[in-house]
């Protein structure tokens, strides 16, 4: 087990588990031993219900493996922590709704405009996730491989992220997942999650490990490595697993993947 960490923290999709997807009974089983000896924190750009149903559900939680358990869905613009036998807010930074219909209308020029509106979507292509609007090209219940299809180089995210950052500088925009683009109130991203449950749980960049698949400039989890946290590197919940189990193991035995060289902390 790595001793100096007291908190693991984890990106949801492509982390845990496939985009939207359930995470499977291994990864929950890896969870729930994790959750035996540490404070476990889930940061991702869906929303509470999404957590719900692709972890929550999956996991047998007791009320003290509750109490260890963190979430902060929205990139962590919203925090919620086990109290009194139910998950509540410990805070939530939602956008007013004179922003949101501003985001969206933003948004869908923006794709439209750039040719990236999709003809044939699954879902909701923007959904108002009440502290952060998300852009999905493909629709929020579009299949994994079609995602994966869409923008392999990321150049669409790209453009259509520096499209609506110019017509929204108050507010923050970034590139999400694979497909989509999350907006939130100016200075809240991953990071500024960070921070906060560091703030509540009174505790230093050194005390966290970070595991996520968007480490590298200009993906989602990035903003927490420039913070200084220590980070791994993944691509795929497969790979998750594998390292969890590695840190439980022995002290004879260490974790396959490397930390990721620190960046300055912003």
């Amino acid at each position: 087990m790595v001793l100096s960490t007291r908190i693991v923290m984890f990106d949801l999709d492509d982390t845990l588990a496939l985009s939207k997807a359930k995470i499977t009974p291994r990864m929950a089983q890896c969870l729930t031993r994790l959750l035996n000896h540490k404070h476990v924190c889930i940061i991702s750009g869906g929303r509470y219900e999404q957590f719900q149903t692709q972890v929550l559900e999956e996991l047998p939680l007791t009320p003290e493996l509750a109490e260890r358990l963190h979430l902060m869905p929205t990139c962590g613009t919203r925090y919620l922590r086990w109290e009194s036998g139910g998950w509540q807010d410990v805070y939530c930074e939602n956008l007013t709704d004179e922003e949101k219909s501003l985001i969206v209308s933003v948004l869908t020029q923006g794709a439209q405009s750039l040719g990236l509106w999709a003809e044939k979507t699954w879902g909701e292509v923007i959904e108002d996730r009440g502290s952060q609007v998300t852009f999905s090209a493909l629709g929020q219940q579009a299949p994994h491989t079609a995602k994966a299809a869409w923008d392999p180089d990321g150049s669409r995210r790209r453009a259509l992220r520096e499209y609506v950052a110019a017509r929204l500088p108050d507010l923050e925009v970034r590139s999400g997942g694979s497909t989509s683009i999350d907006v939130t109130k100016k200075g809240i991203d991953k990071a500024y999650g960070v921070q906060r449950l560091l703030e509540f749980l009174d505790l230093r960049v050194e005390d966290v490990l970070f595991i996520g698949d968007r480490l590298d400039e200009g993906g989602n989890d990035y903003p927490v490595r420039e913070l200084g946290v220590p980070c791994v590197a993944v691509t795929g919940w497969e790979q998750t697993a594998d390292y969890i189990e590695a840190m439980l193991a022995s002290d004879s035995e260490r974790p396959a993947l490397p930390l990721l060289a620190p960046l300055d902390p912003r």
